[in-house]
């Protein structure tokens, strides 16, 4: 996973990118802890997702953008046009010494339906479909075994296969201003993420 650099030194795009983050008070663009690592979800609507994380013990920071396209720079838009190939996504920067990498993983799985394809409930497209976008290969290894262990459990409660794309080394763009934690500001806004109630196994 690469942030973007042109938009994070130059800030072309948005140069009112909030730099503390609502509900958390920490930076939501590097430079972040040494220790800390960064993962990306994308898993529907990324004002519901990023909640999801940022309330987890052990996240830093959270931030909300587009991960998984073939265009520079793209925009809310764009993407929602569907030409860029993006998908709503979230940034999430952890400290591994609290949350493990797998633990983040069972939340995603938990917090949305990953069988549904390039949708995720009443949002539909393919800025909505379900995907990891690994920072490493370890990442990309952690990811494939939880997801079939999801699926295994997933195929026992009547679901069909885990349509979750497993991406490396994507570009995360920042999204628009206010687009930031937007569930923290607008608390009644529309969330649209949900989960299966079947639990994801982990492998203790």
């Amino acid at each position: 996973m690469v942030l973007n650099d042109q938009l994070l030194t130059e800030q072309v795009l948005f140069d009112h990118l909030p730099i503390t983050h609502r509900v958390l008070r920490t930076p939501i663009t590097p430079p972040f802890p040494e220790k800390s690592e960064a993962a990306v979800f994308a898993m529907g609507c990324f004002w519901g997702a990023e909640r999801a994380f940022w309330e987890i013990p052990g996240v830093f920071t959270t931030a909300v953008g587009y991960a998984g396209g073939n265009v520079t720079d793209p925009t809310y838009e764009r993407v929602c046009s569907g030409d860029t190939g993006h998908a709503e996504a979230v940034l999430v920067i952890f400290d591994p010494s609290i949350v493990s990498y797998e633990s983040l993983l069972v939340t995603f799985f938990e917090n949305h339906d990953p069988t549904q394809g390039m949708r995720q409930g009443n949002d539909v497209g393919t800025q909505y479909r379900s995907a990891i976008i690994s920072e490493t290969q370890g990442q990309l290894t952690t990811a494939s075994e939880v997801l079939d262990r999801y699926q295994d459990a997933l195929t026992d409660a009547g679901y069909k296969k885990i349509t979750t794309e497993l991406i490396q080394d994507s570009d995360f763009y920042y999204a628009e201003p206010y687009h930031q934690q937007y569930l923290a500001a607008n608390p009644s806004g529309y969330c649209g993420v949900g989960g299966t109630g079947v639990p994801c196994p982990t492998g203790r």
